[in-house]
């Protein structure tokens, strides 16, 4: 199955609340304000936020200009202001060898299991990939890496349970550059916003991995639950304030209907998402499209490969419903 027919599949919770609703709210019309508000209440029950879906609907009111339209124009125009709400994911490009990403968030978000997936993307791409179990301070983490390791067929780099983990990411990169490594990926423990020890340490990590290069680390991804929903804004807020963030992982999107989450998210930190995971298979990261996210959370075919946002440009023999849901 390639990215579309996975992310459509994981986006069919968050797709169906949020398409049922909006058309409930809307019948078919005249969209008038009172619609356009009732639209928005539907919005927001699909954690997408205030601020978005008031943009999405300001774009929608100024394309339908007072006039009659359809579902089928409504969740096309909505499709058009979503998309352009979302910054682009950039191209993945190592910054030197080896490129160093650090995993960050908080306890049960999945780092562990992202960082197991991303070492198999990029050793399928024929990289040397690294990966350091920088989380020595929940039992069973470093255990928990190196079962990735073995199944990805990786190097790892540990230290005892409890052990510093600012000396396990410095290590671990001496290792990995000393030996050619292309990637190198650290894990960290997770650690609530709040919890100011466990942020210093991860502020001496950084600070650490400096000593050997000022550009250290090349990326900082923060992962997040994707059953977080909005609530997931506090926790990068407490990240950002100790290294930058460079990228969002938002995972289990399969099995939540709050992955409108993703468009406040984003606009918050001003960052992309990076991946997507959509599943428990080791191929189940995705790197990040929003285009296909767009058609993800409105498009009815999963085979579908435009955004037809006009009814008068839909291709010889099609129709809007084979398109859109809602029609």
């Amino acid at each position: 199955m390639g990215f579309f027919g996975k992310i459509f599949t994981g986006l069919t919770k968050t797709r169906e609340s949020m398409v049922k609703e909006v058309k409930g709210a809307f019948g078919k019309g005249k969209l008038t304000e009172q619609v356009i508000e009732n639209i928005e209440e539907k919005l927001l029950a699909c954690d997408i936020g205030i601020d978005v879906a008031t943009s999405i609907m300001a774009y929608v009111r100024t394309k339908a200009r007072g006039e009659e339209i359809d579902s089928q124009q409504l969740l096309g125009w909505m499709a058009e202001a979503t998309r352009d709400l979302l910054p682009e994911t950039p191209a993945w490009q190592a910054k030197s060898k080896p490129h160093v990403i650090l995993m960050i968030g908080v306890n049960g978000a999945g780092k562990t299991t992202t960082i197991g997936k991303l070492a198999h993307y990029y050793k399928g791409l024929g990289l040397k990939v690294m990966v350091a179990a920088g989380d020595t301070f929940r039992a069973g983490a470093i255990a928990q890496l190196e079962r990735w390791a073995e199944r990805t067929d990786v190097d790892i780099v540990k230290h005892q349970e409890g052990a510093d983990a600012a000396s396990v990411a410095y290590d671990a990169y001496a290792a990995a550059k000393a030996r050619g490594f292309d990637v190198l990926i650290i894990d960290t423990a997770g650690r609530l916003q709040n919890k100011g020890h466990l942020m210093e340490e991860l502020r001496k990590m950084v600070r650490v991995l400096r000593k050997h290069d000022e550009a250290l680390p090349h990326e900082c991804l923060l992962v997040i639950d994707g059953n977080t929903g909005q609530n997931a804004i506090q926790q990068g807020q407490g990240f950002n304030g100790i290294v930058k963030l460079d990228g969002l992982v938002v995972t289990k999107l399969d099995g939540t209907a709050k992955g409108g989450a993703i468009i406040p998210i984003c606009r918050e930190f001003g960052i992309p998402v990076a991946w997507v995971g959509v599943g428990e298979d080791v191929s189940d990261l995705i790197r990040f499209d929003r285009e296909e996210y767009v058609r993800g959370l409105f498009l009815k075919d999963a085979e579908a490969t435009e955004l037809i946002p006009d009814p008068t440009a839909l291709p010889a023999g099609k129709t809007a419903s084979d398109y859109y849901l809602g029609v």
